[in-house]
């Protein structure tokens, strides 16, 4: 049986079929056009590049297309790339769809929204508990089956619920030690926080920004949106202030996104358990790519650094 692109090796040979996530033209030093193919299926992605294209190349091979194909995996600025030595689109009796190649989080949806429906049970502030419950019936198709974003960390089938999920798993054991935390606000923050992006990303096949996603962001739209839904349900007070200020906020910083600082304990709060688990997923299914003794492909959101296998492994 073939190996999945996330585990195939520099040095080594690809036969199989793959899904077109991305597929941009270019022109090379010689004149002749070329295209630069970001290709998938459910265990990762590489990128690939077509050369001396036709006219009927460029209509033939675009994002969301199923390819059957062979090549060699070789490495180019510290990445692996795939060397095309024969490619063609799928057949109708190769009997393959597209959801066959969209990696899934390790979770199923049922057990997400158990998870989710066990937290808002567990918040004791009514106002936040409502305006949750109100978000969560309102998208909860969307939440269970959208990415968390679109590349980088939890950017598969159902990312987002994962995220969130993870998210409160780390909140229960922060508030253990810390019980001066407020876990209903704490709660609240984490399952609001990316709502957002269920208007800023197209979806959960070829995931790319919206014109709302690119002009607007997550962020500024989720936090009116707070506002909205706590006119509807005739709820005012302080509780709508600070949840607006925890979705405005969770970036920790302008330069990552966020209009203003965490100014609340729960907002700083959030933001760290944002950025641990975001950074955590990135490194564990980068590492378990790799075997004991190897470093990881550079990871372009954790600094462009590359991370070390131990040899060592835990009893």
């Amino acid at each position: 049986m073939n190996r999945g692109l996330g585990y195939i090796n520099v040095g080594e040979s690809f036969d199989g079929f793959v899904l077109i996530k991305e597929s941009n033209r270019g022109v090379a030093s010689n004149g002749k056009p070329f295209l630069t193919l970001i290709l998938r299926d459910a265990t990762g992605e590489i990128e690939a590049k077509l050369w001396d294209i036709s006219k009927e190349d460029e209509t033939t091979f675009t994002p969301e297309k199923i390819v059957k194909l062979t090549g060699e995996i070789n490495q180019f600025r510290g990445k692996a790339q795939l060397k095309i030595l024969s490619l063609r689109p799928s057949q109708p009796t190769d009997d393959l769809h597209v959801t066959d190649f969209i990696e899934k989080a390790p979770v199923d949806k049922e057990e997400l929204m158990e998870k989710l429906t066990e937290a808002i049970f567990e918040m004791k502030n009514p106002a936040m508990q409502r305006i949750v419950r109100a978000f969560v019936k309102k998208y909860q198709e969307a939440l269970l089956t959208y990415p968390a974003a679109t590349k980088n960390h939890h950017e598969y089938v159902s990312g987002l619920a994962h995220h969130v999920v993870s998210m409160i798993a780390l909140a229960k054991e922060l508030h253990t030690l810390y019980p001066q935390l407020n876990k209903d606000l704490l709660y609240a923050g984490i399952i609001l926080h990316d709502l957002g992006k269920l208007k800023e990303l197209s979806g959960v096949i070829t995931t790319t920004y919206t014109l709302e996603g690119k002009l607007l962001g997550h962020i500024p739209m989720m936090v009116e949106e707070i506002g909205h839904i706590a006119r509807e349900l005739q709820i005012e007070g302080e509780e709508v202030l600070i949840l607006q200020h925890l979705v405005l906020s969770h970036h920790g910083k302008a330069e990552w996104g966020s209009p203003k600082p965490p100014l609340v304990r729960e907002a700083e709060l959030l933001h760290l358990i944002d950025l641990i688990d975001a950074k955590m997923n990135m490194l564990n299914r980068s590492l378990e790519k790799v075997k004991p003794g190897e470093f990881t492909e550079r990871i372009f959101a954790l600094d462009n650094r590359s991370f070390y296998k131990p040899l060592f492994e835990e009893d």
